[in-house]
């Protein structure tokens, strides 16, 4: 069976790491180090399933990232990361649609694992 792929975007590198590590044996993981680059392995890898983004990174945030990766990929699912609080940003995306969940920072792998098959199989029901 073919593994769902993910992308991870974070301007951490050891977090990419981590997480690709993490999940690597469940999905097959991409990863970019900012929202730019998030973007262009979008485009080459159409298949990606679900994406999962830090808020805080240099030239754009992680809501700006996913507002234009949801206008070129509105089947993709969006979940996003912060160290912070909840911003009011980060809130006005989740009550829009834009994004279907958020976590904080450290986050548990199984908690993300959990959230992201019950998103597909929400998403896969319509």
């Amino acid at each position: 069976m073919e593994k769902i792929k993910i992308l991870y975007v974070d301007d951490d590198v050891m977090n990419l790491r981590l997480f690709q590590v993490a999940l690597d044996d469940k999905y097959e993981i991409f990863t970019a180090e900012d929202g730019i680059v998030g973007l262009d392995v979008m485009k080459e890898q159409q298949e990606i399933k679900a994406v999962v983004s830090d808020m805080s990174m240099p030239h754009i945030s992680g809501v700006e990232f996913i507002s234009e990766a949801n206008n070129m990929f509105p089947e993709v699912i969006y979940f996003i990361l912060t160290g912070y609080e909840i911003s009011e940003e980060i809130m006005a995306a989740l009550e829009s649609g834009l994004v279907t969940k958020y976590f904080r920072k450290p986050f548990l792998m199984k908690n993300f694992d959990t959230e992201i098959k019950l998103a597909l199989e929400k998403k896969s029901q319509y």
